[in-house]
Parts: structure tokens; sequence; C-alpha cells
């Protein structure tokens, strides 16, 4: 049996977008695009084929002296010879160590199709752009089974609130093309205060 859901409503949050975002990312998200010094959220897209920008680089330091929440969005899965969680620990060297809540699941072309939350180890599967949720395959819990591990281990160490304390800097797959991670992405969102 599978469930469907959606995208959590809430308010706007100023928001610094560093990288590349089709048009309408920040109004689809309840976001209101603005400069670093006024940001209450700050989202990176980082895509796979390249890494962080030395301008993103730059701008990472700054959100960190200021404490601003970061999310990291990788993308470019599609065409990408780097699997997403060998991106996240290249971020993770080039940034600050990231966890990944999510790892990508692949059809039988090879393409991003669904995610495994290693929180609960359900599978976020994406069909026409809505995600439905169904169990996991014993095979699927054994394959991320030390992913989830380090990822547990993690969150106790950082504490409930260390991603709104910004703290803690989630990577999460990003795909606009099916919208693989944009619902994991308003789950975050929703764990920060609304500025509306």
């Amino acid at each position: 049996m599978s469930d469907l859901i959606s995208a959590p409503t809430r308010g706007e949050i100023p928001t610094l977008l560093a990288g590349t975002f089709p048009s309408d990312f920040a109004g689809r998200h309840g976001l209101t695009e603005g400069p670093l010094d006024g940001a209450e959220l700050a989202v990176f897209n980082i895509s796979a084929l390249t890494g962080a920008t030395q301008e993103q680089v730059e701008t990472w330091s700054q959100l960190r002296d200021l404490y601003i929440p970061t999310i990291i969005l990788i993308s470019d899965l599609e065409s990408a010879e780097m699997d997403f969680d060998d991106m996240a620990a290249i971020i993770g060297k080039q940034l600050d160590p990231v966890v990944t809540p999510f790892l990508v699941l692949h059809d039988d072309a090879g393409l991003p199709a669904a995610l495994i939350d290693l929180d609960s180890l359900k599978i976020h599967n994406y069909v026409n752009g809505e995600q439905v949720i169904q169990e996991s395959d014993p095979e699927h819990k054994v394959l991320v089974f030390e992913f989830r591990k380090e990822y547990l281990e993690a969150l106790e160490a950082a504490g409930d609130d260390a991603f709104v304390q910004a703290l803690l800097f989630p990577a999460l797959p990003y795909s606009p093309v099916n919208g693989l991670g944009t619902i994991e992405l308003d789950q975050y969102l929703a764990l920060l205060p609304s500025s509306s």
C-alpha cells in the first residue's frame, strides 16, 4: 500500500539562492529571494557535474559567520557520472560536512526515480511529478545500512534543532525534471519559523 502526499503549506522566508534555479523555484517553495544580509535561509544548487563554484565557497563562509540555516540541493543527477552520495562527500570537503537524509534510487535506464529515506527506510517514488511513499524491500535496507547508521549518528550528535541553528547541513538530491527532492526540500523548509 502506498500513500500519496503533497508538500506542506507555509509562509514566505527571505532566502539567498546560490546557483541556477528554475524561474518559478522560489515561489513554488514559499520563498522570497533576497540578499545575504536579509536572508533567513540559504539554498545552494550545486551541480553533480562540477561541484561547488568559487562564488558558492565564498558565500558559504559568510553564511557560516552569520549562522544562517542552509540546504544543499545536488542537481544534474540525470547526466552526471558522479553518484549523489559521492558528490555529497565531495561537497562536504569543499564546504563543511553535510548529512544525506535520502539516497537516490535509479530506474532501469539509470535515471534518478526515487529516494530512500534513511530515517524511515521508506521509498519516496516520484511518479508524474507527485510523490508516492511505499515500503522498501529488504535488499534496500541492507544496501543503505551503513549510510543510515552514519546519518542517524550525525543527527544524534548534532541535536534536534541543529538544522534550524545552522549547525547541520542537509544535502538533498534535486531534479526539476521529475520533481525528485522537491517535497523533501519543503519538509525541511517547514522546520523553519515563518516570517509572515
